[in-house]
């Protein structure tokens, strides 16, 4: 019982890790998986903060540096399209989910739509956004274009001195555009720096239990 009271207070003493969770594309404060994690994470050692963020690629850029001065953050984790803007951000450990290393050329070669009524209409058809405080999607042609130069930058900020780690649903429907490329991520970091579990792009709350939370724990005891 002593022995138990003794690493109790070690714990207690152990400085409160933040995680700084990064949205993907029409996400936002509401989503689902940072709101999970603040549920099975221990309050007392682990802090999330998620926070909605501007479409706009520069804008949504300054926005997170803010945040990242003003949190400090121990930890990054990047979701989906959220993941380059992750990608930008040096110093921090990073983990990804359903990292879509292909968004940005896709949206590079939508923006022409984005110049007619119909073609925005479209756009939005096929990509929702639910209800809530989610990330607005403003589909406009210099919005849309301004994601390869975001994509050039985020390039540019990976260094060999960074950490990343990525987990890919096996039946992630955004492999078949290429929005997803698995094979992008394994030339980019490795085939070690991965992990793929039979679920979807959205990773269901099991797969968070089994392989995002201990990945969690494992990156921040390092």
């Amino acid at each position: 019982m002593i022995e138990d009271k003794c690493k109790q207070k070690i714990v207690n003493l152990q400085p409160m890790k933040t995680i700084l969770y990064i949205h993907g594309m029409g996400g936002g404060k509401d989503s689902r998986i940072p709101n999970y994690l603040m549920t099975v994470l221990d309050p007392k050692e682990f802090r999330v903060v998620i926070r909605t963020y501007d479409f706009d690629p520069p804008v949504g850029r300054a926005q997170i540096e803010g945040w990242v001065k003003e949190e400090k953050p121990d930890l990054i984790i990047g979701e989906s399209l959220g993941s380059i803007q992750a990608l930008r951000i040096q110093g921090i450990p990073h983990l990804f989910v359903s990292p879509s290393l292909g968004a940005p050329r896709r949206l590079v070669q939508v923006a022409p739509l984005a110049l007619f009524a119909l073609g925005r209409w479209y756009l939005h058809h096929i990509y929702p956004v639910k209800e809530g405080d989610r990330q607005p999607l403003k589909f406009t042609y210099p919005i849309l274009r301004r994601y390869k130069e975001h994509w050039e930058a985020a390039l540019a900020a990976i260094g060999p001195g960074e950490s990343y780690y990525a987990f890919f649903g096996e039946h992630d429907h955004f492999m078949r555009s290429g929005i997803v490329r698995v094979e992008l991520w394994r030339q980019l970091f490795g085939d070690d720096t991965y992990t793929m579990y039979p679920g979807t792009h959205f990773m269901e709350e099991e797969y968070v239990d089994a392989l995002l939370v201990p990945k969690i724990r494992e990156t921040l005891q390092k």
